[in-house]
């Protein structure tokens, strides 16, 4: 179509200028080049997402894999922590265990070495007195002990009568048991066989004599017959297998518990002579 034709006299001063306006596109150009502008956007859009969502993707595996990884290692090491922690404190709890026992083990073995010299000190004060005691015994013995002399038809010889203290005793007791009954293994009071009457005898001084003749015939020390003196043990039969025992009281005679039919008596060592004497006071 052609453009109709403007005459020159109406033409404007300015027509002869080129219009400085861009000459407008259609529309459907205009059209077709943004629905190409925004397919190509929404394309890049659409690689960007799908680039985006395979990162993700990756990522999330990624995350995936190493979190059980990174979950099992912690858990390692906050057991082995834990652990180390329980073993230590286990260990501290056994050492101060440890140094308590040893302290009261030190505070016991202190207390028993204190115990131990007490009880030292108390034998040997104990061994002390005894032997004082023993001293002053054997001293007082040979006071009590008077020397008679005397002419006997019988014997001849010289006796000795006690005149107080534990010999006194010993004879006191025996004499105080005259009349009793013999009965063998009878320990008194009122029945008597020869070695317990002995042994209750001398028991009433604090001496123990062993309970049967053979045994008492071993104590004390040896006497020969031709030096005895009251209060010391006869015995009849062999030293150490005795089978019968009496009290020498002096003047020649004993007193014993002699059998059955006699009971406890006073007889004369010439009608029945003793084998051997021992001295225990």
């Amino acid at each position: 179509m052609e453009e109709p034709l403007i005459p020159v006299g109406l033409m404007s001063h300015t027509a002869h200028i080129r219009s400085h306006r861009k000459p407008r596109r259609s529309s459907a150009s205009t059209t077709a080049l943004r629905a190409g502008v925004a397919t190509g956007v929404l394309s890049t859009l659409a690689v960007a997402a799908a680039a985006g969502t395979a990162n993700a993707s990756d990522a999330e595996t990624t995350q995936t894999l190493a979190l059980p990884a990174l979950t099992a290692d912690l858990t390692a090491t906050i057991a082995q922590s834990a652990a180390a922690t329980q073993q230590t404190a286990a260990d501290y709890q056994l050492q101060a265990e440890r140094d308590s026992a040893a302290a009261q083990a030190a505070k016991q073995a202190k207390a028993d070495l204190a115990e131990a010299k007490q009880k030292a000190e108390a034998k040997r004060k104990a061994e002390a007195e005894a032997k004082r005691k023993a001293a002053a015994e054997r001293a007082t013995r040979s006071t009590e002990r008077v020397t008679l002399t005397s002419t006997s038809a019988s014997s001849g010889s010289s006796v000795s009568a006690p005149s107080s203290g534990s010999v006194a005793t010993v004879i006191g007791f025996l004499k105080s048991q005259l009349g009793d009954a013999y009965v063998l293994g009878a320990t008194g009071p009122n029945a008597w066989d020869c070695s317990s009457l002995v042994q209750a005898a001398f028991k009433q001084v604090g001496v123990d004599l062993p309970r049967v003749s053979q045994d008492q015939s071993m104590q004390g020390t040896d006497i020969p017959l031709s030096q005895i003196q009251v209060g010391d043990i006869l015995y009849w039969g062999g030293k150490g297998s005795a089978y019968h025992v009496g009290v020498y009281i002096g003047n020649g005679q004993y007193l014993d518990a002699a059998n059955p039919s006699k009971g406890v008596v006073i007889q004369d060592l010439s009608g029945y002579p003793a084998s051997g004497a021992v001295r225990v006071l």
